[in-house]
């Protein structure tokens, strides 16, 4: 076995605090990552502190990881000591599904292996996260990095890019089409990024115009607050796509509204309780309400090349791991711009 070290939630009202556990030997098919950096998501918290329920304990969380290969095992053939490499949501999955064998792991119908707070296809092992100074995961789930990006601003890409370039390319978004993202915050900043280097007019919505800014240097070529009925109202009918990264409770049907006839609103943020939806904000319009979930390992890795290609990475604040605690509570007060990254030379 592997030693390792990180920081742990030892229970749901417990601090993160240094702990120390083993990662298994890599096998034939397995790479060894010496982890460099790792982003903060906000779902880290709400799993650090059960609040989706069902959180196993102790937890290393994190899943947005960057780091250099160290050792592989012999049979892998796409990494090599040296290389760069990233590891996000998932680890494993069952890989035989319709899913999994249409490259969609995340939709996995046995349910895919995430990195953190979740047991290994044994059943038993748990997995930890990239709150840590080493991890070990089949070659299959690896993702290569681009020699070109910055690696801390990378990191996020492994969860926030990820999630919210898939739908973009689902929904097909390009040039000359009329695009909205909903919210400005970790989520929100990649989807204006990407959006606008896949040549879309983007249009941010944000309750206040405190951001509008940030927003428009993030490349958003207008900004919408939300909280003004009259701004709104201009705004009817005018888009093809509306990615919705907010997770606190907010009118959809405001958004709905706002669609042209067979326009999409997606949903990528989770608010805690259901959204209601008005029939008649769908029917007027035969306007279509969606959730997309971060995206397969194919995708994935088509994401980090699309972002090394047109020099995206995420706007971070770094920080050592020892002030984590400190930047959960920051993160509950959204001061960050856009996110956290620990850098693990300071867990050494």
């Amino acid at each position: 076995m592997i030693s390792a070290r990180g920081y742990a939630a030892q229970n749901a009202k417990s601090p993160l605090a240094p702990f120390q556990f083993e990662r298994r030997e890599p096998g034939a098919r397995d790479v060894q990552i010496e982890i460099l950096f790792c982003g903060v998501c906000h779902s880290d918290l709400h799993q650090a502190r059960n609040e989706w329920g069902g959180s196993l304990y102790p937890m290393v969380p994190g899943h947005e990881i960057v780091g250099r290969v160290v050792r592989v095992g012999a049979e892998v053939q796409k990494f090599k000591a040296g290389d760069l490499a990233g590891v996000g949501c998932m680890v494993d999955s069952c890989r035989t599904c319709g899913s999994c064998k249409e490259g969609l792991e995340q939709y996995c119908e046995a349910g895919s292996t995430l990195t953190y707070n979740a047991k290994e296809r044994d059943g038993q092992t748990l997995t930890q996260g990239g709150y840590s100074d080493a991890i070990v995961v089949d070659e299959a789930f690896v993702l290569k990095i681009p020699a070109n990006l910055d690696l801390a601003g990378a990191a996020p890409l492994l969860c926030a890019g990820i999630t919210t370039y898939s739908p973009l390319r689902h929904w097909k978004v390009k040039p000359g089409q009329r695009i909205g993202v909903v919210g400005l915050g970790g989520l929100g900043h990649m989807g204006v990024k990407l959006a606008r280097a896949m040549g879309a007019q983007v249009v941010v919505f944000s309750h206040t115009d405190r951001k509008k800014q940030d927003a428009l240097r993030l490349g958003a070529h207008e900004v919408v607050v939300s909280s003004n009925p009259d701004e709104m109202a201009a705004q009817a009918g005018r888009f093809d796509f509306i990615l919705d990264t907010v997770s606190a409770q907010h009118d959809i049907n405001a958004y709905l509204n706002l669609l042209r006839r067979d326009g999409t609103v997606v949903l990528v943020g989770a608010p805690e309780k259901p959204l209601p939806v008005n029939a008649f904000s769908l029917l007027a319009g035969r306007k279509g309400l969606f959730g997309s979930g971060i995206g397969g390992i194919q995708e994935t890795q088509e994401m980090l090349d699309f972002c090394a290609q047109h020099g995206i990475v995420s706007d971070i604040e770094l920080i050592p791991i020892q002030q984590i605690n400190e930047a959960y509570e920051r993160l509950l007060k959204g001061d960050v711009k856009y996110r956290f990254v620990i850098d693990m030379k300071s867990l050494r």
